[in-house]
């Protein structure tokens, strides 16, 4: 299969183009590396520097049989502060792109969504009947995405799958000794800013709040490893038929506390994670945690690997950059 992997010199994108060319596919890699990193994209994979909303000329150039949809801005407060950003790129952007692929003729899309899209939902673990409500700009740029991609594979016969997760951890090394992990400029994500504390920038981690009704008072959350995710991505480039659209969550089913998560870079790493202790956040629910049913049913999709090991390869590649 050839595949077009869109934000492919991203975190998550450049994971799956790599696991996609070790499963002996064809990739191609389009980024317009403005948050992206050029020696992120794998050895093997054809890169071209673009945005999505450029490729209408070209794409039936490239003799694609699908594409993975990582493309996109995804800082929940700059969408809050630019909300215009969000729904150009996110979602005019990716209008673009299905209208390329459909010019083109190709008719399969893995999409990259969030379960951002259900905003504070009330019942845990999380399923994908429960009401979408997004409570930011982000999550609702996403949900837009999700909702075009039905009306296209029920209008024009694609077939699409839009995967929805929340906060993926950890860092893959390939067979040829390269790594790819987690370097963003804005860092927003717990893993990664504790391992940089622990690292000694100098930096102390904020621990907003201690007093919710969850088993330890902190915020419980999912996170699931990045190899993982992207064996998601691979499995469900092989789900459907024309006209079907499938939306599946990703996630562990159990989730865990922001103080587990501490304890766990400190037991990797050998070191205490500084930490100031400070009220609760503004909207902040006290568990999110996804339900994975779907997954394993569709996709015979389960997580194989826990924090520890999350919080194990993201410290070797964080020390490798």
């Amino acid at each position: 299969m050839r595949v077009l992997v869109t934000g492919g010199a991203g975190y998550i994108g450049s994971v799956v183009a790599a696991q996609l060319l070790a499963e002996g596919h064809e990739v191609v890699v389009v980024d317009d590396l403005s948050t992206g990193h050029k020696n992120a994209v794998p050895r093997g994979a054809e890169f071209h520097r673009t945005g999505i909303t450029e490729l209408g000329p070209v794409l039936g150039e490239w003799n694609l049989d699908a594409v993975v949809h990582f493309a996109a801005k995804s800082l929940v407060g700059e969408s809050v502060e630019d909300p215009a950003r969000y729904w150009n790129n996110n979602v005019v952007g990716s209008l673009a792109l299905l209208d390329a692929m459909r010019a083109a003729g190709v008719g399969r899309i893995v999409f990259s969504s969030t379960a951002a899209t259900y905003g504070e939902a009330v019942e845990m673990p999380i399923r994908e009947d429960a009401p979408a409500a997004p409570t930011n700009p982000y999550g609702a740029s996403k949900l837009a995405v999700d909702m075009a991609l039905r009306n296209y594979a029920d209008a024009y016969g694609m077939t699409a799958v839009s995967l929805r997760y929340f906060n993926v951890a950890g860092a893959l090394r390939t067979e040829d000794g390269r790594s790819y992990g987690e370097r963003h400029t804005t860092e927003t994500h717990l893993i990664p800013l504790a391992l940089r504390a622990v690292a000694g920038s100098g930096s102390t981690l904020s621990l907003y709040g201690t007093d919710y009704p969850t088993r330890d008072g902190t915020c419980v959350r999912d996170y699931i490893h990045v190899v993982d995710l992207g064996d998601a991505h691979l499995r469900a480039l092989a789900l459907g038929s024309p006209g079907e659209a499938h939306t599946i969550n990703l996630g562990s089913g159990t989730g865990y506390s922001v103080r587990e998560v501490l304890d766990t870079v400190s037991s990797v790493t050998g070191r205490e994670v500084p930490v100031v202790e400070t009220g609760r956040r503004s909207g902040d629910p006290a568990t999110l945690i996804a339900s994975n049913d779907r997954a394993g049913e569709l996709l015979g999709w389960r997580p194989t690997r826990d924090l520890r090991q999350m919080v194990a390869d993201a410290w070797d590649f964080y020390r490798q950059s």
